[in-house]
C-alpha cells in the first residue's frame, strides 16, 4: 500500500476590512451608509472597533464636510494621523468622498499624496472600482463628476441601526443662499418618485425598523421636480399607512416652501412626531435679504405659530447664524427677539464661516470680538430657554424609543436612554430589580438583555415613563424610582437588535430571523427596493 503526501486545503483569504469615518450631517450620514453597503457587496468586511483603535485596517474612508470652514483641518487632521499608520501597513488605502472632495479635488492628493482615492458627491458608486483601480495602478485616483451619476439611494445600503433609518427623498438643492455652498456641491434638487421611497420604508420595516426620517436639503420642496407641490404632505400620509411604522421624521425644511398642507399632515398622521427641526438663519428682515433666505421674520413666526396650534407639545429646534457680514447690533438684536419668541427647545448656532465660491464670500467679514460676543450671548439665552422648556416637560408622561447608544452617566446612575416622540433625549431609571439584572452582564456573550425571556428594555424597545427632572439639553424619568409608571413594550425591533447581537457574540439566534423579520448577523443591507407600486 503506497502512501501519499497531502498537503491540506489552503484556506480562502480573509476579505479586506474597512471603516467609513463621517464628518457632516444626516446626508453625509446617510451617504456613509450607502458607502458601506457598496464596499460590502464588493467583498470587504467592516473592522472591529478594536482593529480601528489599532490601525489594523485595510481600507479607511472619510466622508467629508464643507459647510464649515473647519472642514479641511477636520479632514487633514485625520489624515495626517493615518499617514503614520500606513507607513507601517503595507497596503492599506485611504479614500476621501463627500463635499470637501468634491471642492478640492485638485488638492487634497497634493497635500496629502498618500491619499489613494479621491471621489465625490456625484459618483459614490464609484469607490470599490477606484480603490481597486488604485491597487492595480499603485497610483492615486481622482474621479470626480460634475452632476449625479446614480441615484445614491439605488445603491446597496449598510444600516448601523436596526431600529431607525434614514430614506433620502431627494438630492441637492435649488436655493440660493448666499453662505451656503452644498447647491454647488449636491447640484440641483433631483427628487425621487414616490413609490421608490415608500418601497425603502418598507423594506426597512420588514427588517425591523420602527422610525424612519425623510431626508433632503429642502423637504418640503419635494415634488416639484415631477409637478406635485403636495407631493410631501401626500408622502407623510402614505408613510402613515405603513403597518408596523410607530415614528416618521423629517429633516429640513425651508420656510419659504413651508404649506399648511404640510401642518395638517403632521398634526393628522399619528405616525408623524410632533417635533420640527426649521433653520432660522437670522431674526433680521434686512440679513435674511442679504442672505438671499425668501422668507421675513414674521412668516417664520407664523409658521410656528401654526405648528403649536396644530401640535401643542411639538418641540422645535432650529439653526441659527451670528455674525454674517453687515449684521449689526440692531440686527442682532432682532434675532434674540426671534429666538425669545420662538421658544425653541435646542438651537444649533454657527459663527459666520466664510466658504469660497459662495456668494457671500467675498463681503467683509465682522471683527472676530464682536462675532464672539454676540454669540455668546445667543448662546446664553437659547441656554435659559431650553432650560425652561425642559421643565415644562416635568410631569408628563412620555414613550421612550431606546437607544443604542447609552448617555455618559448611565454607567453610574443605571439608566437607560432613548428620545421621546417629540427627539427630547431622554434618561431613565430602572425599578431596582431591573437596575440589578442589568448589573449582571459582563461581556456581549453574558449581556442579560439577550436572553430570550429578558425583562430588561432593549434598544428599539419603547418605554412609558414620566419625567421628573429637565435640564437644558436632557429630560430624568426616574418615576420607577418612586413607584411611579415604568412599562417595557417589547419591539419587533428590539427583537431584531436581539438577534443581531447574539450572532455577533457567536450566541446563534438564526432560526428566529424570518419570524422577526430582523436580521440574523450583522446590519441591515439593503439594495434598491422593487417595489414600486404607488405614485
Amino acid at each position: 500500500m503506497s502512501t501519499q503526501s497531502l498537503t491540506p486545503p489552503l484556506a480562502p483569504p480573509s476579505p479586506r476590512t474597512y471603516v467609513v469615518r463621517t464628518l457632516g450631517c444626516q446626508m453625509n450620514v446617510h451617504d456613509s451608509e450607502h458607502m458601506a453597503g457598496m464596499l460590502e457587496e464588493a467583498g470587504y468586511a467592516p473592522a472591529s472597533a478594536e482593529a480601528e483603535a489599532s490601525g489594523d485596517v485595510d481600507v479607511v474612508v472619510i466622508n467629508t464636510c464643507a459647510v464649515r470652514e473647519n472642514a479641511a483641518t477636520r479632514l487633514y487632521g485625520n489624515l495626517g494621523q493615518l499617514a503614520s499608520v500606513k507607513a507601517q501597513r503595507p497596503g492599506m488605502q485611504i479614500a476621501v468622498g463627500g463635499c470637501l472632495a468634491q471642492k478640492d479635488r485638485g488638492t487634497i492628493v497634493a497635500k496629502a499624496p498618500w491619499v489613494d482615492v479621491v471621489f465625490g458627491t456625484h459618483n459614490l458608486d464609484a469607490l470599490p472600482v477606484l480603490l481597486e483601480r488604485a491597487r492595480h495602478n499603485e497610483a492615486a485616483q481622482v474621479e470626480i463628476h460634475e452632476s449625479l451619476q446614480v441615484f445614491p439611494s439605488t445603491l446597496p445600503t449598510r444600516r448601523e441601526s436596526v431600529y431607525a433609518g434614514w430614506v433620502s427623498i431627494s438630492v441637492g438643492c435649488n436655493n440660493t443662499c448666499t453662505f451656503c455652498i452644498v447647491p454647488h456641491l449636491r447640484g440641483k434638487e433631483r427628487d425621487r418618485r414616490p413609490g421608490e421611497v415608500l418601497a425603502e420604508v418598507e423594506a426597512l420595516v420588514a427588517a425591523g425598523a420602527i422610525e424612519v426620517t425623510l431626508l433632503g436639503q429642502n423637504v418640503n420642496s419635494y415634488g416639484v421636480e415631477f409637478g406635485d407641490r403636495g407631493a410631501f404632505a401626500k408622502l407623510l400620509r402614505a408613510c402613515g399607512r405603513i403597518e408596523g411604522l410607530e415614528r416618521v421624521r423629517f429633516t429640513s425644511p425651508h420656510p419659504a416652501a413651508f404649506t399648511d398642507d404640510v401642518i395638517a399632515a403632521m398634526a393628522e398622521t399619528p405616525n408623524v412626531m410632533p417635533q420640527l427641526h426649521m433653520p432660522l438663519q437670522s431674526g433680521s428682515d434686512r440679513v435674511l435679504r442679504a442672505m438671499r433666505r425668501s422668507y421675513r421674520s414674521e412668516r417664520y413666526l407664523g409658521i410656528i405659530e401654526k405648528v403649536r396650534a396644530a401640535l401643542p407639545d411639538a418641540a422645535i429646534t432650529t439653526d441659527v447664524i451670528v455674525g454674517f457680514p453687515g449684521e449689526t447690533e440692531e440686527d442682532f438684536d432682532e434675532t434674540l427677539r426671534v429666538v425669545e419668541a420662538s421658544r425653541f427647545s435646542s438651537a444649533f448656532a454657527f459663527q459666520y464661516s466664510r466658504r469660497p465660491g459662495t456668494p457671500a464670500a467675498d463681503l467683509p467679514e465682522l471683527p472676530k470680538d464682536v462675532v464672539q460676543d454676540r454669540f455668546e450671548r445667543l448662546l446664553a439665552l437659547q441656554e435659559r430657554i431650553s432650560a425652561e422648556e425642559s421643565e415644562r416637560q416635568v410631569g408628563r408622561t412620555v414613550e421612550v424609543l431606546v437607544m443604542e447608544g447609552n448617555g455618559r452617566k448611565d454607567g453610574s446612575t443605571h439608566r437607560v436612554s432613548g428620545r421621546a416622540a417629540d427627539n427630547r433625549l431622554v434618561h431613565v431609571a430602572l425599578p431596582a430589580g431591573l437596575a440589578e439584572l442589568a448589573r449582571t452582564g459582563g461581556d456581549a456573550a453574558d449581556d442579560p438583555r439577550l436572553a430570550e425571556d429578558t425583562p430588561l428594555p432593549r434598544p428599539g424597545d419603547l418605554l412609558t415613563v414620566r419625567v421628573t427632572h429637565g435640564a437644558p439639553h436632557h429630560l430624568i424619568a426616574d418615576s420607577a424610582a418612586d413607584g411611579g409608571p415604568f412599562a417595557v413594550r417589547r419591539t419587533r425591533s428590539g427583537d431584531a437588535w436581539a438577534l443581531r447581537e447574539r450572532a455577533r457574540a457567536g450566541l446563534g439566534g438564526d432560526e428566529h430571523a424570518h419570524a422577526h423579520g430582523g436580521p440574523a448577523g450583522g446590519p441591515v443591507l439593503l439594495g434598491m427596493p422593487s417595489l414600486t407600486t404607488r405614485g
